[in-house]
């Protein structure tokens, strides 16, 4: 089978899903940290809380925006 195949059949499968045809074999979630609720309870400004995590002032906005995700240690 070739990759535009599998790709095909891949995409075939997600219309079957969408449309509620089949069932998805697995579903996959992410948890996105509440940064905002995290430094609020803290009591941390945006700057205090970037010093402690070792990270700049606009990281926390990032994150506290969900523009961005903490990753690694920072998570």
């Amino acid at each position: 089978m070739s990759i535009f195949d599998e790709l095909q059949a891949s995409l075939q499968e997600a219309v079957e899903i969408k449309q509620g045809n089949t069932e998805a074999s697995r579903i996959t979630r992410h948890e996105v940290a509440d940064v905002s609720a995290i430094r609020a309870n803290l009591h941390f400004s945006q700057a205090e809380f970037a010093k402690a995590m070792g990270t700049s002032v606009d990281t926390i906005k990032s994150w506290e925006t969900k523009r961005r995700n903490p990753f690694g240690a920072s998570r």
